[in-house]
């Protein structure tokens, strides 16, 4: 990727233009983007190789428990994400979950639990799972059924989870249940679950067009101790919410990544192919398509670090996460739709790179809140905010 002005942008300091170079250098010599049938190893191996490299250190919040800063670096992690994904889609999933499967201890989890669970994360020594998705419950999180009773010093879970991310390979998960505080979202509370607690079971693993870790989980009686609960019980929804706030940017940040290598490879096939006594590029149809994806990343580069940038600020970002996440989603989608259309048939042939990318971004406009979904939301936030009155000409 030649054109790097975006981290001249006054949302970055110069460490974050560093953390950027360092990690596209090791990433080149240490990550390539096919990585066999084994989906399962591959990604335990990527969790290794980003610990030994130090990269998930930013994952996790907390120095004295192997974070790279006392608190989670938004605008790292956001560029940690979109370098690794334009290098390989895998490699990003695989540091996202480790962030997004632990961030809830590293923003609510007492010090035992930071202290059990995050170095072991930021070292790759431990692979995290966030468990929120239910059948009914997706982006409907009152209606979760999975229920947690007390019982003694513990909490009897269950229920059953879907659509999770590193279902299967998990050493632990992030578990939300219904715990009955008070109606709908407010009567829910988060819990670590380690992958051995009996009663814990992986119901059934599910493939999807770009495959990675994925399954249902069950839980029957499953017992767990009071003191695996992340923060107040019936709080679990505002710990499921600041967390998604964290990484919600980041998947924006991913889907830039996927953009760019489209486009890169775009550029250099609109360069190269000659036809009808021309290249490509001569057409003004190409040219007019170029224009268009090159605006929408950077369009979508300025929602996404935006937000990032509030976030660092100690600033609420519901709003601007969801309108950097619809956004560089949805651009991503159409940049890499119009990268596969410029290769014709090449573009179609499975494992060509823009190819892979097109499975690839399918995804992110669902997970961690849907487009519609994030309408929603940008509109909810909206409608909080005072009325004024405009002026009348």
């Amino acid at each position: 990727m030649a054109d790097k002005t975006y981290l001249e942008w006054p949302f970055f300091a110069p460490r974050h233009a560093a953390l950027e170079q360092a990690l596209d250098a090791w990433a080149a010599h240490n990550i390539a983007d096919q990585h066999g049938d084994d989906v399962d190893a591959a990604c335990r191996q990527l969790v290794r190789l980003l610990g030994q490299g130090g990269w998930l250190r930013h994952a996790v919040g907390g120095v004295a428990h192997g974070g790279a800063a006392d608190a989670i670096d938004t605008r790292a992690i956001c560029l940690i994400r979109e370098t690794l994904a334009r290098h390989s889609g895998l490699a990003d999933f695989s540091f996202a979950m480790q962030g997004l499967g632990s961030g809830a201890i590293s923003l609510f989890g007492g010090d035992e639990q930071r202290a059990r669970y995050l170095p072991r994360v930021a070292a790759g020594e431990a692979i995290a799972a966030f468990a929120l998705s239910e059948p009914q419950a997706g982006s409907d999180v009152a209606a979760m059924q999975c229920a947690a009773v007390r019982d003694g010093d513990a909490y009897i879970l269950n229920g059953e989870k879907t659509w999770i991310s590193n279902g299967g390979i998990a050493d632990f998960y992030v578990v939300f249940a219904r715990t009955g505080e008070a109606p709908g979202a407010r009567g829910i509370s988060a819990f670590i679950v380690d992958a051995d607690t009996a009663g814990f079971d992986v119901a059934q693993r599910i493939n999807v067009i770009a495959p990675h870790p994925l399954a249902r989980l069950t839980f029957n009686d499953c017992r767990v101790a009071a003191g695996q609960r992340i923060g107040e019980a019936g709080q679990g929804f505002k710990v499921a919410m600041a967390t998604l706030d964290v990484f919600r940017t980041s998947v924006a940040a991913a889907a830039l990544g996927f953009a760019r290598s489209a486009f890169d490879e775009a550029l250099a096939h609109a360069r190269s192919r000659r036809m009808f006594g021309q290249a490509l590029a001569d057409f003004q149809l190409t040219q007019a398509k170029l224009a268009q994806m090159a605006t929408g990343i950077d369009a979508a580069a300025l929602l996404t670090y935006r937000a990032a940038w509030r976030r660092d600020q100690g600033r609420k970002v519901t709003k601007e996460a969801a309108m950097a996440k619809m956004t560089a989603t949805e651009t991503a989608q159409q940049v890499i739709d119009a990268a596969l259309q410029m290769f014709g048939g090449l573009g179609v042939v499975s494992g060509h790179p823009v190819e892979c990318l097109y499975r690839e971004i399918r995804a992110l406009r669902i997970y961690e809140g849907a487009t519609e979904v994030q309408q929603l939301i940008i509109a909810r936030e909206l409608l909080r905010e005072p009325p004024h009155n405009p002026a009348h000409i």
